[in-house]
This record gives C-alpha cells, structure tokens and sequence, in this order.
C-alpha cells in the first residue's frame, strides 16, 4: 500500500450522503485535511456535482490530483433513478412543491417498455431552470429564484443505456447510463412527457462513475474518523 499524500495528491471514493451538497462535501474534507496535517492550505476538488437530494459516487482529489478533475468528468455516469409520474415541481424533484398533475391510467408497462428505449442515443435536452447553467454570467437558479423567466437551449447528450427496473404506479424506478451534463431530472421530465402525463424525481442514486463503483466508495462519517486519526498521529 503507497503511503497517503494528501498535497502529492490523493483520489477518494465517495459515498455522498442525502441532503448534502457536492460542496458541502468538499469542505468538510478540505477543512478536516488542513486541520490534520496542519496546512494554510490545500487544493480539494470533486468530478461531477451530485445535487443535494441525490446520493452515490462522488470521486474527491487532493493536492495535485485536482489536475485528473476532468478525466474523471468526463468518464460514462450510470444511475439509479426513481420517478413518480403524474406530477410535475418546478425543479424537476423533491427541492419544490408539486405544482401540476396529470392523469395516469392510461401508462401500462407496455407503453413505459415501449416510450423508455426511446431515450436511448444521442438526445436534446434543455437543463432544469433550477440548475447552475450559466445564463448571462448568472446562473440560472438566480434568475428562477428571482421569479425571472429564463430560456435555457437545449444541450445535445449521449444515453448510452436506459432500462426500467421497477414499475409499481405511480412510481418508476430506471437505470441510466449516460455522458457528462446528462440531469437526470430533466430526464424524468422528458420521461414525463413522453408518456403522456408528467413526472418527477424522488430519489437518485450514482452508481458509477467511470470504473470507479458504489462498492469501491467509503461512508462519509468513516472518512471522516480516518481523518481525525490522521491528525492525531
């Protein structure tokens, strides 16, 4: 095993825990770091924002490993995502209130198993307006915030495999394997539609990201122990 240098540069896997920001989860490593190895500073940086309501692979570089930032954002994504069709928030998730429904009845698993491999290739996709795309130098969770109505252009992605794993209605539990800038949430829209109602996400969860699995991911709260010790020796 290679002795741990953390201003060399180091690579974790982890488990980003619900209701925390990929930020969050920076700091609080960063924070943990500097306080152990007792440093002014040190460079900590994450490959692919998690939202807060989603969990899952989030790979931390330290030091000189920030330079690998962009490979690793680059690497295939796969997920987890569980929709519930027939109601639409103005985020695409749990973050707002349902604000619309939409009838139902007429979805039968032959029409998800027909409507889901549709998604499959090269698609359009227009960000959510409760994202941190850049419009005019502000994002555009500012300007929705605000109550401004923002134009958001569609972005070309690739979906390299969609599956439906579960479908137990209202809900729909799918597996994506997609390109960097995919939103999932935007997907659930899109799902949504595509059937004839409207959907949103209730839970997401990153399995992988590149060859690097849930599995291979350790628990925020043991990193963070791991840390502590490291401080103490």
């Amino acid at each position: 095993m290679h002795k741990v240098d953390f201003v060399k540069g180091e690579i974790l896997f982890v488990n980003k825990p619900l209701g925390w920001t990929s930020f969050d989860l920076v700091n609080k490593i960063r924070w943990k770091l500097r306080r152990a190895l007792k440093l002014k500073k040190l460079k900590v940086g994450h490959a692919g924002t998690l939202d807060p309501l989603a969990t899952g692979v989030m790979i931390i570089c330290t030091g000189k490993a920030t330079k690998r930032i962009e490979e690793f954002q680059y690497q295939t994504k796969e997920y987890i995502a569980t929709l519930r069709l027939g109601a639409t928030t103005p985020s695409y998730d749990l973050e707002k209130e349902i604000d619309t429904y939409y009838p139902t009845e007429h979805i039968t698993r032959e029409l998800v198993d027909k409507v889901i491999p549709t998604f499959t290739g090269e698609i359009w996709q227009v960000p959510p307006v409760y994202s941190a795309v850049k419009v005019d130098g502000k994002r555009a969770y500012d300007y929705a915030r605000d109550g401004q109505e923002v134009e958001l252009k569609p972005k070309l992605l690739v979906i390299d495999d969609i599956e439906t794993l579960e479908f137990t209605p209202p809900m729909l539990k799918i597996r994506v394997v997609c390109s960097k800038g995919t939103y999932i949430r935007a997907l659930a829209r899109d799902i949504g539609e595509a059937l004839g109602s409207g959907a949103h996400l209730t839970a997401l969860e990153r399995t992988r990201i590149g060859d690097v699995k849930l599995e291979d991911c350790v628990e925020v709260e043991a990193l963070l122990e791991q840390l502590d010790a490291l401080g103490r020796e």
